[in-house]
């Protein structure tokens, strides 16, 4: 069973091991470790912008939401490699169109780099749409879902 809370301080290094189990293998492909591999989850999570996904009482995804003028930023979502393909990532997905709705903001927008090829894959499967990509190398690409 999936359970969703929104995150405590005592849930930040889960937060930053799963976000470095979840991107490390972008790091050849983008020359850096990405952005979720180094954020300030305490940080996220004092601001009330983190929420986790737990099963079995484990901590297994999580989700950063942060409220914009306007729409829903959803900065990051992540879930531990070995935990994936179960409908976490959904869950996540469907916690931020609740926030959404309860912000009453129309949509929710999220970034992803380019070469980060399967989450271009992954979320027109759950109602997002490319709005736009960059014309910059490794450029990043804007997407966005009703709330």
């Amino acid at each position: 069973m999936i359970a969703i809370r929104p995150a405590a301080e005592a849930d930040a290094p889960a937060l930053a091991s799963i976000a470095v189990a979840a991107y490390q293998h972008y790091v050849p492909r983008i020359g850096q470790p990405p952005a979720p591999m180094t954020a300030d989850y305490t940080a996220a999570i004092r601001r009330g912008q983190a929420w986790i996904a737990a099963v079995d009482g484990e901590v297994a995804g999580f989700i950063i939401l942060l409220s914009r003028p306007g729409y829903l930023l959803l900065e990051n979502v992540a879930v531990l490699p070995a935990a994936q393909g179960r409908g976490i990532g959904a869950r996540l997905l469907a916690l931020a169109e609740d926030r959404a709705r309860a912000l009453h903001v129309p949509e929710i927008r999220l970034y992803t780099h380019a070469a980060m090829t399967e989450n271009l894959a992954y979320y027109p499967q759950h109602g997002y749409t490319e709005t736009h990509r960059p014309s910059r190398p490794a450029s990043t690409v804007s997407s966005s879902a009703n709330g």
